[in-house]
């Protein structure tokens, strides 16, 4: 399981390092949640966990409110959810999760940065039956067994609970991940290092240092892409 937590660690070190990127993506993502029914978390699920994540990556209120204002106005603004699979460098394999109101100009520009950058792209699942879908949610200053008891009191059998990097992080099937993050915040928790609904590969590679640098340019620029808002991989970057 450490090479999970590792993996996102990674994700969301890359991503905090432009932070008015992440807050454009986020934009567009609580935007398209909210447009798929009330813009209400509380009965929007979809949106509850864009703003759960948005939450643990700092996304200012002022970002939230504005996409939000923007679902309730008169926008008519139609995005597609698409995703691309693909190989990296010495096999490694790519997920990338776009939203896009052009898709004339998001399929080239994502097979451009594999091409560009020692890829290239698959058809729809090559790779992405190597990956599970599954919700990751970790917090601070929590044992393992105290989460165990709290999920167990709260009847919520999940596929594992880990302690890495000062953080319990709780492994559990998509959905489950509003049951798990109640449980948790009934239980007085209400700070979480992670909350996402995510891709995890089922085994995890290493690369040489030259193919581990060319792998990463690969992925930043995938990252780069406006329409671009998660990518998965299966790369264990050294430490």
């Amino acid at each position: 399981m450490g090479r999970k937590w590792n993996n996102i660690k990674e994700k969301k070190a890359s991503k905090d390092a432009n932070t008015s990127r992440i807050y454009a993506k986020f934009g567009v993502e609580i935007y398209v949640a909210a447009k798929k029914g009330e813009p209400d978390p509380e009965s929007n699920r979809a949106l509850k966990v864009v703003l759960e994540r948005a939450k643990t990556y700092n996304v200012p209120k002022a970002i939230i409110d504005r996409a939000l204002d923007k679902a309730k106005g008169s926008s008519d603004e139609v995005y597609q959810e698409l995703r691309y699979e693909g190989f990296g460098p010495n096999g490694s394999m790519v997920i990338v999760d776009t939203l896009t109101n052009n898709v004339n100009r998001t399929a080239p520009e994502v097979r451009s940065a594999f091409n560009k950058n020692g890829g290239n792209m698959g058809v729809s699942g090559s790779v992405s039956y190597m990956f599970d879908a599954t919700a990751v949610i970790g917090m601070e200053d929590k044992t393992i067994d105290e989460v165990f008891e709290i999920l167990m009191e709260a009847d919520l059998e999940v596929r594992d609970i880990v302690e890495e990097d000062e953080s319990v992080i709780v492994y559990a099937e998509p959905d489950q991940f509003h049951a798990v993050q109640e449980a948790l915040k009934n239980a007085g928790i209400t700070e979480f290092t992670v909350a996402e609904l995510t891709m995890l590969a089922q085994n995890y590679v290493t690369l040489p240092a030259e193919t581990e640098a060319q792998f990463e340019k690969l992925i930043d620029a995938l990252e780069d892409l406006e329409d671009v808002q998660q990518v998965y991989h299966n790369v264990e970057f050294a430490e």
